[in-house]
């Protein structure tokens, strides 16, 4: 497979694996990906689930963590065995799998939901920031956004400072709630009581719900499938054997720390609030609140340091999954910076209407919203990944074992049935609230959920019927057989100048596929206000300077023995360009790239590669 079909292609492979080397090095140099995954367990959709089952219920839910955390485990590691095994991440191997009508769906509603877990952490980072500094909640979302220059900044880097931010990040939240726990003083037997599982109904049942729905999140599946093909790993069975084993190692770790954090949020929970009869504790800034009456002001710091350090790790990892979901699904390559920025003011724009239309106070509610959405979709994610990790024909000896699909189809299905019955309860509740929202409901709410349904038990079904298609992997020990190729003659080649120092390397590429044989058209685009605005009948100065300019090169070109003619353009140069080439009967356009990139780009523009995609012939790009 080319680099540019790979997965997160920017770092795909980018990790090197010691050779030969003691087998601890070669451990340590395949642990990090779970990392990144693992902040989306300890996000602040976790956090709101978790304070409210410790505040309402004490130590009793502790045992939903494990039981969340252990299927997280198990799914989790089925999407690492998927990208190692098959060298795709779950978004393309569903692309490969199934038919675009199925398709399309399936990625709207990744999109959906990858958009709904940002959002969350989007408003946890800016509860976090006012609680810390007193910044407005507004001001302080405002603010998440300029958190897609570090994304940036940390892929450029590599793989491994990412990795290395990110763990530093965890253990900061990690350091927080041991002091916290030092601080509430929670009593260890009853910690122990909570970790045997006991009956749920009511209320209790519908919280265990909600933490299941908020620890087990879709995107984490498509970003995990992605994030172990960083290695560059033996492409041989041993390789993968390898690599399958350590990264098992890694799941393991990151995840129980993720656990371990969850956890001491729900007994921080219990021994602050549920002890001392606060049992309705919901919202994550009366939790900092109560906090600081309870046990003074190193409490509460202790706990928004954490949630900004869970906002800030789980939105640079929803971005990156945001990357691969669109790449997967579509083919579509789209710059790195706009694929983030595009996934933050999705995030964005929803959490300022709610504060500019009902106030700081209804965040709370929209955070719940978030989780919702994220468990309707958890099972379109779930449902495949099983499918392909079952699927012997692609996976081979590395199948999973019978017994491990059955756990993991008894997951899906807790997982599926539970978040199924939360979405209801909550789509129940708007119904009860009658008026517009009920009508709303009735006509939006309800049809969606049934095509949903409907394609879930399609993706779920379909697979013991009948195989969709045989995927297209990438992965071929053969290449398709060549045949001789056809030389045709270059009659007419275009080429772009802007009267600098690089025409003349674009004029000597050009002569050199041509040679006297073709004709040369020069091309130049007047991008002045007049041309912008009058186009071919502006005459301002720069216009005719422009023109005499061109004619000067073709009568030097002529007397050199070209034949060669001008074309000129006005307004946008992309637009131009491509016009005048895609109306000219060329074979071949050239043209001068500045070889600047990045900022330079917005700045300056990037015309190469936007004219490229608007004209019908090879282009040969000169530096």
């Amino acid at each position: 497979m080319s680099r540019e079909h790979r997965s997160l292609s920017e770092v795909h492979g980018t990790v090197p694996i010691p050779r030969g080397r003691g087998r601890w090095r070669r451990a340590m140099a395949f642990l990090g990906p779970a990392y990144l995954v693992s902040v989306g367990y300890m996000d602040p959709g976790n956090w709101a689930t978790d304070i409210a089952g410790g505040s309402a219920f004490g130590y009793k839910l502790i045992w939903v963590l494990l039981m969340s955390n252990l299927m997280a485990l198990l799914l989790q590691s089925l999407s690492a065995r998927l990208g190692i095994v098959r060298g795709l991440d779950l978004a393309q191997a569903s692309r490969h799998t199934y038919p675009p009508i199925v398709n399309i769906p399936l990625y709207v509603l990744a999109e959906i939901a990858i958009a709904a877990c940002d959002l969350a952490e989007v408003i946890g980072m800016a509860i976090g920031l006012h609680l810390l500094f007193g910044i407005p909640v507004l001001w302080g979302v405002l603010i998440s956004g300029l958190d897609t220059l570090l994304i940036l900044f940390l892929m450029n880097r590599g793989m491994r400072v990412m990795e290395v931010f990110i763990v530093s990040i965890v253990t900061l939240i990690g350091l927080a709630f041991l002091a916290e726990m030092f601080i509430v003083r929670p009593e260890a037997s009853a910690v122990v009581r909570g970790l045997l599982p006991s009956a749920l109904s009511g209320e209790a049942l519908y919280i265990a719900i909600g933490i299941i729905g908020a620890t087990v999140m879709p995107h984490n599946l498509y970003l995990h499938s992605s994030l172990v093909q960083t290695r560059d790993f033996e492409p041989s069975a041993a390789g993968r054997r390898e690599a399958l084993r350590f990264n098992f190692m890694d799941t393991a770790v990151a995840l129980n720390i993720a656990f371990l954090v969850n956890a001491a949020i729900l007994i921080l929970a219990a021994a602050a609030f549920h002890v001392n009869g606060r049992f309705d504790v919901a919202e994550i800034d009366q939790a900092h609140h109560l906090l600081g009456e309870l046990f003074g002001g190193l409490a509460p710091m202790l706990f928004a340091i954490g949630l900004i350090g869970a906002g800030q790790s789980s939105t640079i990892t929803g971005t990156l999954a945001g990357q691969i979901v669109m790449e997967g699904y579509l083919d579509l390559r789209i710059r790195p910076w706009l694929r983030r920025l595009l996934t933050r003011l999705i995030a964005i724009v929803p959490a300022v209407v709610c504060i500019l239309w009902w106030g700081d106070d209804a965040l709370g509610q929209l955070l719940v919203l978030s989780q919702v959405v994220l468990s309707l979709q958890l099972g379109f994610a779930v449902v495949p990944l099983i499918h392909f990790c079952s699927d012997k024909a692609h996976m081979g000896e590395f199948v999973i074992k019978p017994w491990v699909r059955v756990l993991a189809w008894a997951s899906a299905l807790i997982i599926v049935v539970l978040n199924a019955r939360l979405v209801g309860q909550e789509v129940m509740g708007w119904m009860e609230g009658g008026g517009a929202q009920a009508f709303w409901v009735k006509v939006l709410v309800l049809p969606v959920a049934g095509a949903a349904l409907a394609l879930l038990l399609y993706i779920a079904v379909k697979p013991f019927i009948r195989r969709e298609r045989v995927a297209e992997e990438h992965l071929h020990d053969a290449v398709p057989a060549l045949r001789a190729p056809v030389i045709s003659p270059v009659r007419r080649i275009c080429v772009t100048v802007d009267f600098s120092a690089v025409d003349q390397r674009s004029i000597d590429a050009a002569i050199a596929q041509g040679g006297t044989e073709a004709e040369y058209m020069l091309v130049h685009v007047t991008e002045s206000a007049a041309a912008r605005y009058a186009g071919p009948w502006s005459g301002d100065r720069e216009t005719q300077g422009d023109a005499r300019n061109l004619e000067r090169y073709v009568e030097q070109l002529h007397t050199m023995g070209y034949r060669a003619w001008a074309r000129s353009g006005q307004g946008h140069p992309v637009t131009a360009i491509a016009s005048i080439v895609n109306t000219s009967d060329c074979d071949l356009l050239v043209m001068g790239a500045h070889g600047h990139r990045g900022l330079k780009d917005v700045l300056f523009g990037a015309t190469v590669d936007a004219v490229r995609h608007r004209v019908k012939v090879p282009v040969l790009i000169v530096r």
